[in-house]
């Protein structure tokens, strides 16, 4: 395993809670995940090795379901869980249009009903925001997530318009929300530094999360450029954040696969922004999954692509091996081991959680030695 010396995240705070949460242990994360579903190279099992991290995330720049619904299928075969997601219908005042959407691990958190878009009644917004109520599932919190990508612009000042409005729509999600008014969680690419005028008005009832550092990659390695990403709570708010946050993916996945992710190839393969999180609760991000990933088109520094990975003998290879496997995690990994000797790759159908589906495709997905 490769190490790069660097600080894969930046934690800025421990927070001090006078009503905490009993029981509330979520990763939250907002990410921009560049054009996610154009014909661009994308390596969903990067994308899903590093959502892996967190519980749920909220993601911008979705250009269709299609894609959605494979970032899905690539998280559930790497984690060895059940994954669900939630996408709004494709938002923008011209041919250009976006989705938004949301991803959780569904042991965790489910989605309670009720999503909406918001009626944006003076067409302050090119894309307006998109919110849905939660529960965590080891505990009674309810949140609201809500996701918005603030127009870019040619200038600052096309930016700020839809900063200072806002405003409006925070209250306009208490009115709608009433009973999670102070669990409101505003997720977003809004392309402005928390500093600027522009969000005065934001900060007399809410707060980012993210503070110190940056979010969008550099094109000099491991250096990032401007802090456009954040997470937004109310100023009052009841939370039990523990730590906040941007997860440096290109580090991550320089730490977890054989070969060095410089920003050229995490920009090329991934995204351009990287992910900001919060965690609530006494708990840390999940442990990255490590090994191999697929990218589209890669070449070796001397233009030759490289090897082909071994393929998986499930009666030799170590846990981490294991999780090459669909739907296999950590405890499955075990289960499997604990199992030997198989006398065949059917035999895997005893495991907890691999049915005829998951097998068929464990079977199929080429990285099981073959009988």
């Amino acid at each position: 395993m490769r190490r790069t010396g660097f600080i894969r995240t930046i934690t800025f705070a421990v927070f001090l809670l006078t009503t905490v949460v009993a029981g509330a242990e979520v990763r939250l994360a907002s990410w921009n995940i560049q054009h996610l579903g154009w014909d661009n190279d994308k390596s969903y099992e990067a994308v899903a090795r590093v959502s892996a991290r967190f519980d749920v995330v909220a993601i911008q720049e979705l250009m269709n379901a299609d894609a959605l619904e494979r970032l899905v299928d690539a998280l559930e075969r790497k984690t060895g869980e059940d994954w669900e997601s939630l996408n709004s219908a494709p938002l923008g005042e011209s041919s250009y249009r976006e989705k938004y959407a949301f991803i959780w691990r569904d042991e965790a958190v489910e989605y309670t009903g009720g999503a909406t878009t918001y009626i944006d009644e003076r067409d302050r917004f090119a894309r307006e925001p998109f919110a849905a109520p939660f529960r965590a599932k080891d505990s009674d919190w309810t949140f609201v997530a809500a996701t918005v990508h603030i127009v870019y612009g040619d200038t600052l000042s096309d930016r700020t318009p839809e900063i200072r409005a806002l405003r409006h729509y925070w209250d306009w999600l208490a009115e709608v929300y009433p009973d999670d008014a102070d669990s409101r969680i505003l997720f977003g690419d809004f392309n402005l530094r928390p500093g600027h005028d522009a969000w005065e008005s934001m900060w007399e009832v809410a707060e980012p999360l993210v503070t110190d550092g940056a979010t969008t990659l550099s094109t000099n390695d491991r250096e990032f450029a401007n802090i456009y990403d954040n997470i937004l709570v109310p100023l009052d708010h009841d939370l039990p954040i523990t730590a906040a946050g941007v997860e440096d993916f290109p580090a991550l996945l320089t730490e977890t696969t054989p070969h060095y992710w410089s920003h050229e190839k995490a920009r090329a393969h991934v995204s351009d922004h990287a992910p900001v999180y919060a965690i609530l609760g006494d708990t840390e991000l999940h442990p990255p999954r490590t090994g191999e990933l697929r990218v589209p088109n890669r070449v070796s520094a001397d233009g030759e692509p490289p090897p082909e990975p071994e393929c998986v003998d499930i009666n030799e290879a170590s846990v981490e091996d294991l999780e090459r496997l669909p739907h296999v995690g950590p405890a499955r990994a075990e289960d499997i081991i604990d199992g030997r000797p198989w006398a065949s790759v059917a035999g895997l159908r005893e495991v907890g959680g691999i049915g005829g589906g998951r097998l068929e495709e464990i079977v199929d997905s080429g990285v099981v030695c073959e009988e």
